[in-house]
């Protein structure tokens, strides 16, 4: 979603600069007060740090030499001499410092997507980076590679540690390890200059670490074997041997044991740019030599985005598959199976999206000349991601509406690849329906500024959606309310700094209700015209949805970010089952990321945002089991160690639910090298046996 979900609200370069300034000025202001403080302490202690002798004579002579190096400017206290121009220049420097910090963090969240607080300095920059490369930041600053269970840190690596610059013993680096695995140890000054303070520590799960295992440690030996200080360990305990450093490695966590549940099938999604504009297969033998290796970890299938924007670039009704047929027919030599994504959006700008595939170039025509073909906010600012539902009944596209679009492209997709329909090498066929492919309104777009855990904004503003609004208005005898809410904030608005969103808010009056209610309908036509047709065009195939999970500000009230994407999901009304009612009529799957699986660094931030994620998840998930349609899922973010697949197994197969309940696919996103590292492999094979019901042999349990 991904998650791995964008989530701080961004800043503009001059309110950057503007608290920089201020920082100077406070930072100056403390240098005085701790010089202050500085010489007061010096008046207290001698020169080798002990107490002077209490004799006047001493005091005094003391005394004297200390106001040897102080100056009291206008009869004040003791200060630090240091001439005004030297302080005027380090001003200068760290003000102009700061401007080009508060520039380069401005142009990485406005161009580069980055989700930067506020007040971000370089630690949030490295951290952005390393989530991107596919790393674990935790909230300590402990990063390590996304690998296997073994090489994952404890969580209570920096807790507790403490120490003077008296006791600090400066030792050599000890050899590697002869038992796990180490780079050499640390001293007490390496260690305090890691910790943090107030770090916030996540709820212990049953993937964490023991705390046993967290406080198990041993004394660091010298030379000469003494003991000097005592201090946690990373992952478990470490012995001194003849003064080379032994790390015991912890013992491996428990995990449930699979074996004889339910097959789940699992498929891997193939990278987004697999496909060039041509319609030709990009690195054809290279593809092969991965497909080899995951059918020989016995994965279902892949699955695989056909694009709008490549197969119908350049004319109406004109449909270049060529890419698409080589790829399914290698597919099919191998013994795959193959999930389709019709996907009617653009790709780029989004988080994950690592090519920019545009709408169709004669649709980009139609729409410089009638902008009101794609959805619109409050300020008249137009999201060319994907068409706006206001067309669809609208013959603004050569003299077809939208719905019949898609419907001729589903429709060419069919015949012309009919033979994979029929031999079910095509297991699935899920229709795009929005923005990134999911059933919802362009709330939150990252390029017109919105940073999480932003409410976004209400998506209506276009002619042909104001036109169905001014109806149902007139319908139910108040055309005054044909109009978006005026106080319904800004993409990075909080709910209780608007009118509309607040507890108490007009989002549950009259008109807030009627708003709404016209809203979230839209949303659920759009969805049963489209599923319709879709059903039609791929009878006998199943057919899917994509929900997406927008789980912040979920303890909320009103659930402001679920009403801005169109889904009437406050706390005193289910938004979700009257979406589900609408798969089920046409005998669709839900597909629903769920969005708790990897949230292990983003703990904080869910709870400043109010976030409910396992709360969402199953309110998703009973709305869907009550009217008895399947459920698929995917990850949201990079997954690439056991402690990520044991969270998904446990959400996937449900070992405790009383009714035998298990999700019925599951998508691993995504294909790359990365996981095809040898030790990553080896985790997703373990990670696919376990899917299958199979039993493995290092369970542990």
């Amino acid at each position: 979603m991904a998650t791995d979900m964008q989530k701080l609200i961004g800043a503009s370069e001059e309110d950057d600069e503007e608290e920089m300034e201020m920082d100077v000025k406070e930072e100056d202001d403390e240098d005085e007060e701790n010089g202050e403080k500085h010489i007061a302490a010096q008046m207290m202690m001698g020169v080798d740090g002990v107490m002077q002798s209490t004799s006047s004579s001493g005091q005094f002579q003391h005394h004297q030499q200390l106001q040897e190096q102080v100056s009291t400017p206008g009869g004040g206290g003791a200060r630090r001499s240091r001439p005004l121009e030297e302080k005027e220049r380090t001003k200068l420097r760290e003000r102009h410092r700061r401007a080009i910090t508060a520039r380069i963090l401005a142009g990485l969240r406005r161009h580069g997507n980055y989700n930067l607080r506020v007040r971000a300095d370089i630690n949030d920059v490295i951290a952005a980076l390393a989530r991107e490369a596919g790393w674990v930041v935790l909230p300590d600053g402990t990063t390590f590679p996304s690998r296997s269970q073994g090489s994952r840190p404890a969580a209570g690596t920096s807790a507790g540690m403490t120490s003077s610059s008296s006791q600090m013993v400066s030792q050599p680096t000890p050899p590697t390890s002869l038992r796990g695995v180490s780079s050499g140890y640390r001293t007490s000054v390496d260690y305090n200059a890691c910790r943090m303070k107030g770090v916030f520590m996540p709820t212990p799960s049953p993937y964490d670490l023991s705390s046993s295992a967290r406080s198990q440690s041993s004394g660091m030996v010298g030379d000469g074997g003494e003991q000097t200080e005592s201090l946690p360990l990373i992952a478990g305990s470490m012995e001194a041997v003849n003064n080379k450093q032994v790390i015991d490695l912890p013992p491996k966590l428990p995990e449930h044991d699979f074996a004889g549940t339910p097959y789940v099938p699992v498929y891997v999604m193939l990278p987004l740019g697999i496909i060039n504009m041509k319609c030709e297969l990009i690195d054809p033998d290279g593809l092969l030599k991965q497909l080899r290796a995951l059918k020989s970890i016995n994965v279902d299938g892949v699955m695989v985005d056909c694009w709008w924007g490549i197969v119908e670039a350049h004319a109406p009704l004109e449909y270049n598959w060529n890419g698409y047929r080589r790829l399914f027919q290698m597919v099919r030599e191998l013994k795959l199976k193959i999930q389709v994504v019709m996907s009617f959006h653009e790709c780029g700008g989004n988080v994950g999206d690592d090519v920019c595939i545009p709408l169709p170039h004669w649709v980009a025509e139609i729409g410089r000349s009638n902008p009101d073909m794609f959805f619109t906010d409050r300020e008249g600012r137009r999201n060319p991601e994907c068409l706006s539902w206001g067309i669809d009944k609208e013959r603004v596209l050569r003299g077809r509406t939208a719905v019949e679009v898609y419907f001729d492209y589903m429709r060419s997709f069919r015949v012309e690849f009919n033979e994979f329909f029929e031999d079910g090498i095509i297991s699935m066929v899920e229709v795009g329906l929005g923005p990134c492919g999911e059933l919802r309104y362009p709330s939150c777009p990252v390029k017109h500024g919105w940073r999480y855990p932003g409410i976004g904004e209400f998506q209506c503003y276009d002619q042909y959606m104001s036109k169905s609004l001014r109806k149902a208005a007139e319908l139910r005898g108040h055309s005054f309310w044909a109009r978006g809410p005026d106080n319904a904030g800004s993409y990075n608005s909080q709910p209780d700094e608007t009118g509309f969103f607040c507890d108490g808010g007009d989002y549950d009056g009259y008109y807030g209700r009627f708003f709404l209610n016209w809203y979230s309908q839209v949303l659920v036509d759009h969805g049963d015209r489209v599923l319709s047709l879709a059903k039609l065009a791929f009878e006998g195939t199943c057919i899917a949805a994509k929900l997406p999970g927008i789980q912040w500000w979920y303890k909320t009230a009103s659930h402001a970010a679920e009403l801005t994407a169109g889904f009437y999901n406050p706390c005193n009304r289910d938004g979700y089952s009257a979406i589900a009612a609408m798969l089920h009529k046409h005998g669709a799957t839900l597909n629903f990321a769920c969005p708790e699986l990897h949230l292990l660094e983003q703990h904080e931030d869910l709870r400043e945002a109010l976030a409910d994620p396992q709360g969402l998840v199953w309110q998703v998930l009973n709305a869907a089991w009550d009217v008895c349609i399947p459920v698929a899922s995917e990850n949201a973010l990079l997954c690439h160690d056991r402690m990520g697949y044991n969270k998904i197994l446990d959400n996937l197969k449900l070992v405790n639910d009383p009714d035998g309940r298990h999700f019925a696919s599951f998508t691993y996103l995504r294909l790359s090298p990365l996981l095809m590292e040898r030790q990553n492999f080896m985790e997703f094979e373990r990670f696919v046996k376990r899917m299958h019901g199979e039993a493995v042999l290092d369970l542990q349990v």
